[in-house]
C-alpha cells in the first residue's frame, strides 16, 4: 500500500476526473483509476475506490428503479437517481480538488 502523503496538483486532478468521469462513464473512471493506481498512490486510491463504490451503488439503484418502472414509480426514481449522481459527484470533485477526502452519502462500501 502506498504511503500517505499530502496530495499534490496531479493527484487532485486526476481524483476530480474521477469523480466527474462517473457521471457520464458509470463506473469505468474509478475502476480504471483504482486498478492503475490503488498501488501508488493513497489518496488518489481511496478517492477512485471511493467513486467506484458510489457507482455501482448508483447501477443498483438504477436497476431497482427500472424493475419499478413497471409501477411507473421507477421512472420517477431514475430521475432522482440521475439527477443525484451528477450532484454527489459535483461536490465529490470540488472537495477532491481542494485535496479533501469525500465520503458519498448513501453509498454500499462494496471495495475496501
Amino acid at each position: 500500500m502506498a504511503e500517505i502523503t499530502i496530495p499534490n496538483n496531479d493527484d487532485k486532478n486526476i481524483a476530480t476526473i474521477t469523480h466527474l468521469g462517473g457521471t457520464v462513464f458509470s463506473f469505468i473512471p474509478g475502476l480504471l483509476v483504482w486498478a492503475l493506481k490503488k498501488d501508488d498512490n493513497a489518496f488518489i486510491a481511496d478517492q477512485a475506490k471511493e467513486a467506484l463504490n458510489f457507482q455501482i451503488t448508483v447501477l443498483i439503484a438504477q436497476f431497482v428503479a427500472g424493475i419499478l418502472a413497471i409501477i411507473l414509480i421507477g421512472f420517477v426514481l431514475m430521475g432522482i437517481i440521475w439527477l443525484l449522481n451528477i450532484v454527489f459527484c459535483i461536490v465529490a470533485a470540488i472537495s477532491s480538488s481542494k485535496g479533501e477526502t469525500y465520503r458519498y452519502p448513501f453509498c454500499l462500501r462494496l471495495m475496501n
